[in-house]
């Protein structure tokens, strides 16, 4: 077989390198958004403390708010 001539190398050179760039964007990417099936687990982990979606947070700002105002001040 004979050998490739310059240009040839240079092209497979450019080739390996633009592919290994678009993989390791799409890898990126990949790993930075969540599947639409994954979507409930996404909230579980950005609720803190793995809380359920809709349960109450640690301190319930109108609680607060709403005893402030029944006791006058």
């Amino acid at each position: 077989m004979p050998e490739p001539n310059k240009n040839h190398r240079v092209f497979i050179a450019v080739f390996i390198v633009f592919t290994l760039i678009i993989a390791l964007v799409a890898v990126d990417m990949a790993s930075r958004t969540t599947a639409p099936w994954n979507k409930p687990k996404q909230l579980q982990r950005a609720t803190p403390g793995g809380v359920a979606p809709g349960a109450l947070p640690i301190s319930d700002s109108l609680l607060l708010d709403s005893m402030l105002l029944n006791s006058g001040q």
